[in-house]
C-alpha cells in the first residue's frame, strides 16, 4: 500500500507543535503506568521518524474497516514507530511496549490522531532496547478506528547468526557444570557461534528441559522464561531444546547470559545449572563483560571519570587488534555526550569544562590519549583535533619554576608527579607522530621526555616512584604500575619521534626493572602492592596494571616479541580465575573484587599475552 510523503508528515509535525491543528488533530502521548519512564540509548524516546537510519516491517499490518495499522522499525538505531493510513480524521495510531516478550505493556506509547483533511498520521520513534537498565522489547502498532487492532509483537526472537531455535555452528562447550535431579543430568551446552542449549539425560518420558535467558547477567529474566521447552518422549530417558542467543547484536545489551533447568516427571521439584555469558575468545569474553557497565544514555562507564577514559582506550584496544568493531558505536557516542560541560558530581567530583578537561591535569591527559586511540581506530580527524585542543590546555600547566621543569598535577600547582609527566610525555609524541610537518608538539616532546628522565622520578633500581618533594628529589612513596607502565609508553612513542635507540633503551631498562621487582611482580604475577596480601585497592589502582600492560604490548611490539612471555603468563594467570559470567578479579591470581575496572585491566593483560 502506498506510504505516506515524509514531507507531508513534516508537515503535519510542524503545524501540530505551532499550534494551528485541533487538539484532537495533534500527536500526544497518553497517560501509562508510572513504571513506563522514557528510555534512552543512542535516542530518548520521542524521536522523530526523519531521523530514522533505516525503515523495515518485520510484521504483517493490521486494521480493521479499511485501515492501514503498520510497524515501522529502525534496527540500525533499535527503533521502531506505528502508523495508520486510509483512515479518517480522529482515527488513532499508538505503540504497545513490552520487557516481557507480551505478557504485558504500556500502552497508548507516542498515541496520535489523524488530522482533519488527511487520512494517516504517525507516531514518533521509542527504544527497543534498553542498555542502561539492561532490558529488550518488543513493539507492536495498535490503531483504533471505531475498533482497536494491533499488529503482532516484532522481534519476538533473537536473530544473530541464525534466529532463537534454528541454526547451529560447530562446538560443544559445557562452559558451568551440570547439576542433578533424582538421578537426572542438566547441561548447558554452548557452541562457537554463541548459541546455547539444555539438555536432561538419565531420566525417563515426560522428564522436561528448558533454557532461561537473561539481559542483566541472571538478576531477572522477564522476557527469557522457559525458552525450548521440550518433554523426553516416550521410550528415551532424555531430549534437548532448540539452540538460542546469547546475545542481541542490535541491541547493543552486552548482559546476555543463560542457564538450563530442568524438572524429573515424578515430583513438582526442578533444578537449573548456573548462569552463563559465552565467551567466543579470552579477550572477546572480557571485553562483553567490560561493555556490560558502559551506560550509552550517559555515554560513560558511571561514577569513574578518568578510569572511563581508560576503559575507553582498552576497548579501542580490543578493537583495534581483533577486528571486532561491535562497539564502534561508543567511540563516537561518547565523544559527542561528554565533551560538553558538566557540573561537579555529573561526571567527577570535579566540574568538567567542556573538552574533557578539568582541574585533575592527568584525567584530562588520560582522555587526550582515548582520543588519540579513536583516531587511529577510525582515521576520523576530529579525535585527534580534540586530543590537542587538551594538550594544549596541558602545556598551559608546564613551568620551569619548580623542579625546573614538569606539568602540574592539577590547577592548583600543588604537585610535579610521575602520572601527569608520563601522560604528557607519551601524549605529545604521539601528537606530532601523528601530524604531518609538526614541530612543536615534538619540541615539547623533547624538553619534557628530558626533563623527566633528569627529574629525579626514575630511582636507582629503574622505578618510577609516585612523585616529586617540595625539594624537587625523589618522594619515594609507592611505585605503581601505572606509572611504570606510562614511562615505558612515554619511552616508546619517543623513540618512534626521534628514532632514538637510547629512547628504545630506556624503555627496555624501565621494563626490565619492573619485572624484576619484588614490588612490581609476585611469582611472575604483575602484582600492585594493594594487591596483596590482601585486595584493598581503591577504584584508581584497579586499573594500574592494565595500563602498564598497555604500554608492556607496545614496546613488546617495538622489540620483537621480547617482552611476549611474561605478557602470556599474565593473561594465562587471570583468564581462569574468571567466573561463569567472565568477571575477572583485581588480582590476578583470583581474589578480591571484580567490577568494570578490574575487567577493563584485565582485558588489557589479555589483548597483551594472546
Amino acid at each position: 500500500m502506498p506510504r505516506r510523503s515524509s514531507w507531508l508528515f513534516a508537515l503535519v509535525l510542524a503545524l501540530a507543535v505551532a499550534g494551528l491543528l485541533p487538539a484532537a488533530a495533534r500527536p500526544a502521548a497518553a497517560a501509562a503506568p508510572a513504571d513506563s519512564t522514557q528510555v534512552c540509548a543512542l535516542y530518548c524516546d520521542t524521536l522523530d521518524p526523519s531521523r530514522a537510519a533505516q525503515e523495515t516491517f518485520p510484521v504483517p499490518d493490521a486494521g480493521a474497516n479499511g485501515r492501514v495499522v503498520r510497524l515501522h522499525v529502525d534496527d540500525a538505531d533499535g527503533m521502531a514507530w506505528a502508523s495508520i493510513d486510509n483512515g479518517q480524521p480522529n482515527d488513532s495510531v499508538w505503540l504497545d511496549r513490552s520487557w516481557d516478550g507480551g505478557a504485558t505493556w504500556d500502552g497508548l506509547l507516542g498515541k496520535a490522531w489523524i488530522p482533519s483533511t488527511w487520512a494517516g498520521t504517525r507516531t514518533l520513534m521509542y527504544n527497543l532496547y534498553d542498555p542502561t537498565h539492561h532490558r529488550r522489547a518488543v513493539l507492536r502498532a495498535c490503531g483504533d478506528s471505531q475498533g482497536v487492532s494491533c499488529t503482532s509483537w516484532a522481534h519476538l526472537n533473537v536473530c544473530a547468526a541464525a534466529c532463537d531455535g534454528s541454526g547451529s555452528a560447530p562446538g560443544d562447550t559445557q562452559p558451568v557444570p551440570a547439576t542433578t535431579l533424582n538421578g537426572r543430568t542438566i547441561a548447558l551446552h554452548m557452541d562457537s557461534s554463541g548459541m546455547a542449549w539444555g539438555t536432561i539425560s538419565g531420566g525417563t518420558a515426560g522428564d522436561e528441559i528448558w533454557l532461561d535467558r537473561s539481559w542483566d547477567e541472571g538478576a531477572s529474566w522477564p522476557d527469557g522464561s522457559s525458552k525450548g521447552r521440550t518433554s523426553t518422549p516416550a521410550g528415551a530417558t532424555g531430549t534437548r531444546t532448540g539452540r538460542y542467543n546469547t546475545d542481541d547484536p542490535q541491541g547493543r545489551l552486552y548482559g546476555g547470559a543463560v542457564r538450563a533447568c530442568g524438572r524429573a516427571v515424578e515430583g513438582q521439584n526442578g533444578s537449573c545449572t548456573a548462569w552463563a555469558r559465552p565467551a567466543a575468545s579470552p579477550a572477546a569474553g572480557a571485553a562483553d563483560a567490560l561493555m556490560y557497565s558502559y551506560d550509552p544514555n550517559t555515554a560513560y562507564w558511571p561514577s569513574s571519570w578518568w578510569n572511563s577514559a581508560v576503559a575507553l582506550a582498552t576497548v579501542i584496544d580490543y578493537m583495534r587488534q581483533t577486528g571486532d568493531t561491535r562497539y564502534l558505536w561508543i567511540v563516537d557516542r561518547t565523544y559527542q555526550v561528554d565533551r560538553v560541560s558538566f557540573p561537579a558530581g555529573a561526571r567527577s567530583s570535579d566540574p568538567i569544562d567542556g573538552d574533557f578537561i578539568s582541574r585533575a591535569t592527568d584525567d584530562a591527559e588520560w582522555w587526550a590519549l582515548a582520543w588519540v586511540d579513536a583516531y587511529d581506530l577510525t582515521h576520523d580527524q576530529k579525535y585527534l583535533n580534540e586530543a590537542a585542543t587538551i594538550a594544549t590546555y596541558v602545556n598551559g600547566l608546564w613551568d620551569t619554576g619548580t623542579c625546573g621543569g614538569g606539568v602540574w598535577w592539577d590547577r592548583e600547582r600543588t604537585y610535579k608527579n610521575a602520572v601527569t609527566n608520563g601522560l604528557y610525555v607519551r601524549l605529545t609524541a604521539s601528537l606530532h607522530n601523528r601530524i604531518p610537518g609538526d614541530t612543536a608538539w615534538l619540541s615539547r616532546a623533547t624538553t619534557a621526555w628530558t626533563w623527566y628522565q633528569n627529574s629525579g622520578l626514575i630511582n636507582s633500581s629503574g622505578l618510577v616512584n609516585d612523585g616529586l618533594t617540595n625539594a624537587c628529589t625523589n618522594n619515594g612513596q609507592t611505585v605503581w604500575s601505572y606509572n611504570q607502565g606510562l614511562a615505558i609508553g612515554a619511552a616508546v612513542e619517543m623513540w618512534r619521534a626521534t628514532g632514538s635507540s637510547a629512547d628504545l633503551a630506556t624503555a627496555r631498562r624501565l621494563a626490565d626493572a619492573a619485572i624484576a621487582s619484588p614490588s612490581l611482580v609476585s611469582a611472575g604475577v604483575l602484582t600492585e602492592s594493594c594487591d596483596t596480601p590482601t585486595p584493598t585497592c581503591d577504584d584508581n589502582g584497579k586499573q594500574f596494571k592494565g595500563v602498564f600492560m598497555r604500554y608492556l604490548q607496545d614496546l613488546d611490539s617495538a622489540t620483537g616479541n621480547a617482552y611476549h612471555s611474561f605478557a602470556a603468563t599474565q593473561a594465562a594467570t587471570v583468564w581462569p580465575t574468571r567466573d561463569s559470567l567472565n568477571h575477572l578479579p583485581e588480582r590476578w591470581t583470583g581474589t578480591g573484587p571484580r567490577d568494570w575496572r578490574t575487567e577493563a585491566s584485565a582485558l588489557s593483560a589479555l589483548l597483551a599475552g594472546s
